[in-house]
């Protein structure tokens, strides 16, 4: 994957800011996750940037206004599940690990935001508390707040584009 951020120089022009290949980070505690962190805002609306707005502490959430734009990879729940450590995973990302005796799936928990979620490969459940939808490449999520887990059933990895934008009830 290629990143590349635009916006103007000295004259107003339109250009190219930044152009990299941006680096994973690989959650260990989140069951191998590969998290690919794009850009955030910590505002609305928004203000353009001249530094790289990818480059923060890892958190789920964005802050407060704000949204984060990332991709992730992931595993196999045969692989995944193996290693996957909820309360510390969740903790240390800023947010709650749903609680154990009402979690259908290791990886469910709630954030205090809209997703914009997008299969970009595989295909993934999305797994809530009474039910469950199965999401292939090119499908659509809009996630309102609600208590839901990733349930990759396949023996291939499945990745997901989201933007996670603050929200209230």
């Amino acid at each position: 994957m290629k990143r590349f951020v635009t916006g103007h120089d000295a004259e107003g022009r339109a250009v190219v800011l930044l152009q990299d290949t941006p680096s994973h980070v690989v959650l260990e505690k989140a069951g191998g996750l590969k998290l690919t962190e794009l850009w955030t805002t910590n505002q609305s609306p928004a203000r353009f940037s001249l530094v790289d707005k990818a480059r923060r502490e890892r958190r789920i959430e964005p802050e407060a206004n704000g949204t984060v734009f990332r991709v992730i990879e992931y595993p196999p729940d045969a692989q995944r599940l193996q290693s996957l450590k909820p309360e510390e995973h969740f903790a240390s990302m800023g947010a709650q690990a749903a609680q154990p005796h009402t979690r259908r799936h290791a990886g469910m928990h709630r954030t205090k935001t809209l997703d914009y979620a997008i299969v970009l490969s595989g295909e993934i459940y999305a797994v809530l508390d009474e039910e469950e939808v199965l999401l292939k490449a090119g499908d659509v999520l809009v996630q309102q707040g609600t208590n839901h887990a990733w349930s990759n059933r396949t023996d291939r990895p499945a990745t997901i584009a989201f933007v996670l934008v603050d929200a209230t009830q």
